[in-house]
């Protein structure tokens, strides 16, 4: 069976993430959406997505497919039921589309189909930018659950402090000296490769993923993922680093989502709570003002290749788009737009000319190329956001 994941109507309150990828390419738990789905499938997936993105991310359509929705995490409960999946079934959860089954070239018309409801309590959606965070224990656990079944750790070095060592799984060629390990909560995951340097606490549910690295005396709290090949110090809780990003000094991180290829300066803050204890109001791109979250902890969201200075101050629930640079003294705005290029004294635009060349020399380090379809994305992006520097 050929399986799809498309975007579904969730797509424009995940912004800035999903201005640089797929909703099925965002990170939450271990894996990100599309890693967990083509694991319960065992096969791989394309992706609809938005036009511009399709030139990375290609839809092949076949005569026959399923399409599901990117924004369901999958379960045992719900891929049996994809797989069942037959011509004009689909599952829902009350109006909205999970899955249906479609030949190639029809129309969808869901009064035509049979609906199975899905009625299990293990449903786990990503619907804001902030679920990404707040969910982010329970998307731990499974992935855990769903990695380590059936496979032995590597064994745990004889000078690392540990709680609850059952649920703390090793990859081949991690490295960890002289740490502690703190999985009475939930567990920790450290992937192939990846580094714990010395005298750094951990606290899951936690996971590291390949190649990453926790720099020295790092005080991780529980519900935090560092994607592939990040970095990460300092004191932080209940964050998710996408991959390829760098926050890598002390200062505090709470609350927070990080997308790849950025760069958080020494000593910066993020704070996630008002001085008043009031609910945590957040940019919303579909609306063009700020929403409530329902939450009282919410920090930093940063877009892709958003970078800021030393000693930078994020106010509580800050909003930072694609290819920002923020620097100087003072809070910056809680809502900086893409290509934006300055802090709370004033923001320019940040051209594209100048970005890209950032972007190149910040990829090559990583020995992965900035391309002419990376180059386009960024350059649509550029112009699609025009209206929101004017602000």
């Amino acid at each position: 069976m050929n399986y799809i994941l498309f975007d579904g109507n969730v797509r424009n309150q995940l912004l800035p993430f999903t201005y640089t990828r797929p909703v099925a390419d965002i990170r939450i738990g271990i894996l990100t959406l599309r890693e967990k789905w083509e694991k319960y499938l065992g096969s791989t997936t394309t992706t609809v997505t938005e036009d511009y993105l399709g030139i990375k991310w290609p839809m092949v359509e076949l005569e026959t497919n399923i399409l599901i929705n990117a924004s369901f995490l999958p379960s045992e409960n719900l891929v049996q039921l994809v797989k069942g999946l037959t011509e004009n079934k689909a599952i829902f959860y009350k109006d909205e589309p999970i899955a249906f089954f479609s030949s190639e070239g029809q129309e969808i018309d869901f009064d035509q189909f049979e609906i199975i409801q899905y009625d299990h309590d293990d449903l786990l959606r990503i619907e804001h930018t902030w679920d990404i965070f707040s969910k982010n224990h329970e998307a731990i656990k499974r992935d855990f659950d769903l990695l380590t079944q059936g496979r032995k750790s590597q064994p745990i070095p004889e000078k690392t402090v540990t709680f609850n060592e059952k649920d703390i799984f090793i990859e081949t060629g991690a490295t960890l000296p002289l740490c502690s390990l703190n999985a009475t909560d939930g567990p920790i995951y450290i992937g192939k490769d990846a580094r714990i340097l010395e005298g750094s606490m951990i606290r899951g549910p936690f996971a590291l993923c390949e190649g990453a690295l926790v720099k020295m005396s790092a005080k991780i709290y529980g519900g935090t993922t560092v994607g592939p090949f990040c970095k990460i110090g300092g004191e932080v809780n209940n964050s998710v680093l996408f991959a390829n990003s760098n926050k890598g000094h002390d200062g505090f991180m709470g609350n927070s989502v990080i997308g790849e290829w950025c760069n958080v300066g020494a000593d910066t803050n993020t704070s996630n709570l008002k001085n008043d204890y009031s609910e945590v109001r957040l940019w919303d791109y579909e609306t063009g003002e700020f929403a409530n979250t329902g939450l009282q902890f919410c920090g930093l969201m940063m877009g892709d290749h958003s970078k800021c200075g030393i000693n930078t101050m994020f106010n509580t629930g800050t909003v930072v788009g694609v290819s920002a640079n923020i620097f100087g003294s003072g809070f910056p705005r809680n809502f900086i737009p893409s290509f934006s290029w300055g802090g709370s004294a004033g923001m320019t635009t940040y051209k594209t000319s100048k970005a890209f060349e950032v972007a190149k020399v910040v990829m090559a380090r990583r020995d992965i190329e900035f391309g002419a379809e990376d180059e386009k994305i960024l350059e649509h992006i550029f112009e699609e956001t025009t209206k929101l520097r004017r602000r």
